[in-house]
């Protein structure tokens, strides 16, 4: 993909499951890639996996939620790097509560981490997208943008946010060739998955497999994705071909032969 090599991408919450599927996918396509997250372990190991294929990878731990700890972690990349051409927001959170028992800090926590980390992230970034006249921006919601999850109401509203954030800046921006468009994937093979497979074992004595199946029913949804089919999307979504998609709420559901 010769149009973005050599272009400088940032992916949040890169160390991990889809963000590091993301992460290896655009560092091999040629972009240079500037990971965060809040464990600098994790994404070193990142780094060093992407080195050792020949792509050039840095990392740059920080917290998202904090809009200091953003600006500093973004200066310090435009530093290293360069200033941001693509932008993966893809670091969130979720907790398994029903609606009576949410607790405000909570609440309060995976709106920053989900919403408010993206926007910020974004201000960092768009000024020099909008100067160059060339940019992407890729926020990676989920299918519960679309249509709510129950006992996640904060994790729900937090990536409704989201997805009203991305179709906005779509209309503000695309007159300077900026694209803004939202992957919106089912329950994909992270440490999300995981957790919340846990969190019913525990809380219901089921096996693994059984509490699994429970997660899909509830979403109705057929398979788990892997996060390299995220990754793909994310591919089409700065090749020049992806020029053209704006505004877009793309969906992950497992419905469809989507490799």
């Amino acid at each position: 993909m010769d149009e973005i090599a050599g272009k400088v991408a940032a992916v949040t919450g890169g160390g991990r499951g889809i963000g590091r599927a993301i992460a290896v996918a655009l560092a091999g396509a040629g972009a240079r890639v500037a990971i965060t997250g809040r464990s600098a372990d994790v994404l070193e190991q990142v780094c060093a996996e992407i080195s050792a294929h020949g792509g050039e990878a840095a990392a740059f731990p920080g917290d998202i939620a904090d809009a200091a700890a953003v600006r500093n972690t973004f200066a310090r990349i435009r530093s290293t790097l360069g200033p941001v051409d693509i932008l993966v927001n893809n670091a969130g959170m979720t907790a398994s509560v029903k609606f009576t028992d949410m607790d405000d800090a909570l609440w309060e926590q995976i709106m920053r981490v989900n919403a408010t980390g993206p926007y910020l992230c974004c201000k960092a970034t768009v000024p020099h997208m909008i100067e160059q006249k060339w940019g992407r921006i890729i926020n990676i919601a989920s299918i519960a943008a679309l249509s709510g999850l129950p006992y996640s109401v904060a994790y729900s509203a937090s990536k409704h946010a989201l997805l009203g954030l991305t179709r906005s800046l779509a209309l503000e921006l695309g007159r300077y060739g900026i694209t803004s468009n939202a992957i919106c994937p089912g329950w994909t093979d992270t440490d999300m998955l995981h957790n919340a497979v846990a969190n019913i074992v525990e809380k219901t004595g089921r096996s693994e497999d059984e509490a699994r199946a429970s997660v899909l029913a509830l979403s109705k949804q057929p398979r788990v994705i892997a996060p390299e089919e995220v990754a793909k999307i994310a591919l089409e979504l700065v090749s020049r071909a992806g020029a053209n998609r704006n505004g877009e709420a793309i969906v992950l559901d497992g419905t469809a032969d989507e490799n």
